[in-house]
């Protein structure tokens, strides 16, 4: 998911009551569901296909999820001992058990998130660089933003108003609500996708290696459709409310020419595709060497010009 939603899982969390018995509960919530994308300033340090090949891998696999959040308490731990230097003991306690639950809490929360879209995440890494995908929510969905920006907005002003120890303990009951509805929803949408890849199968007759049912922003009753044929995708509108699945078009993957094997086989093309789920290949000549577009088609078509393709320039010999 994006950095925004990140944060708000993150803030909604603070407010459900989290941040209350350690100090800097709130900071490490927040920078705990953000920090396992640290892997993207890969793409300020290197070529985009060596990025594509970090994100979503080490950071956010099994190790990281071991060691991140005793490295994130022990920092905030440091941190607070050196504000006590500067400010004098803090009104709220420091209590280090909590702070590592804190941090387990909020990092842990950040792969479960990217695991609902079809970027996919490498759960297993460094041990297997296998993706996982959930296909249920847009990389940028806005009723999770909105769900979760109530339930965050609400619990800050029943705290302010709050005149007794009772009522700010209540005052966690709407973050607390909107983490449960975005829980349901994300729930609801990861069921209405995998029912609509079997409605998709039952009306298609061509059987499908693979089919992905994407969801599109904003509308929940609507995924886009890509089925791998073996040699061609066919691509499609899945209408969940009425039900329908209407087939846009079926074009070739480009993968079977000896120019497309030969860029597959180049450092490039290898690092992209370790990445790419739906790969796609557009082969053009020109004079004396070939140019070999290498797309994914969850997020371009062929022609370049996307942070989803990468361009081979072969030889002639080569195509």
């Amino acid at each position: 998911m994006d950095n925004l939603t990140h944060t708000l899982v993150g803030l909604a969390l603070a407010e459900s009551g989290l941040k209350r018995p350690s100090r800097f509960g709130t900071g490490v919530l927040v920078l705990g569901a953000n920090l396992p994308d640290l892997d993207g300033l890969t793409y300020f340090l290197g070529s985009g296909t060596f990025a594509l090949t970090v994100r979503r891998g080490w950071t956010h696999g099994v190790l990281a999820m071991a060691l991140l959040p005793p490295l994130l308490a022990a920092a905030t731990l440091g941190w607070s001992r050196l504000a006590a230097r500067r400010d004098g003991a803090p009104a709220l306690p420091v209590r280090a058990g909590w702070l590592l639950a804190l941090s387990c809490i909020g990092i842990w929360s950040h792969p479960l998130l990217d695991l609902l879209n079809t970027y996919g995440v490498r759960l297993l890494m460094p041990f297997s660089g296998r993706w996982f995908y959930g296909d249920a929510l847009f990389i940028l969905d806005p009723w999770m933003w909105v769900m979760l920006s109530l339930g965050i907005v609400l619990s800050r002003r029943a705290a302010r108003r709050a005149a007794s120890p009772d009522a700010t303990r209540r005052a966690g009951r709407p973050a607390r609500v909107a983490l449960a509805a975005a829980v349901v929803y994300a729930v609801g949408m990861a069921a209405a996708s995998r029912a609509g890849r079997a409605y998709v199968e039952r009306q298609s007759t061509a059987a499908a290696l693979r089919t992905m049912v994407s969801p599109v922003p904003g509308t929940p009753f609507r995924r886009d459709v890509i089925r791998d044929l073996g040699g061609a995708y066919e691509f499609g509108v899945l209408t969940l409310a009425p039900w329908s699945y209407s087939r846009i078009s079926v074009e070739p993957t480009g993968g079977d020419s000896p120019a497309a094997r030969a860029a597959a086989a180049t450092p490039v093309g290898i690092r992209f595709l370790r990445w790419a789920r739906f790969p796609r290949f557009v082969t053009q000549h020109q004079g004396d060497s070939v140019r070999v577009i290498i797309s994914d088609a969850r997020y371009a078509r062929p022609g370049g010009g996307s942070w989803a393709s990468v361009t081979v320039t072969l030889p002639a010999g080569g195509g």
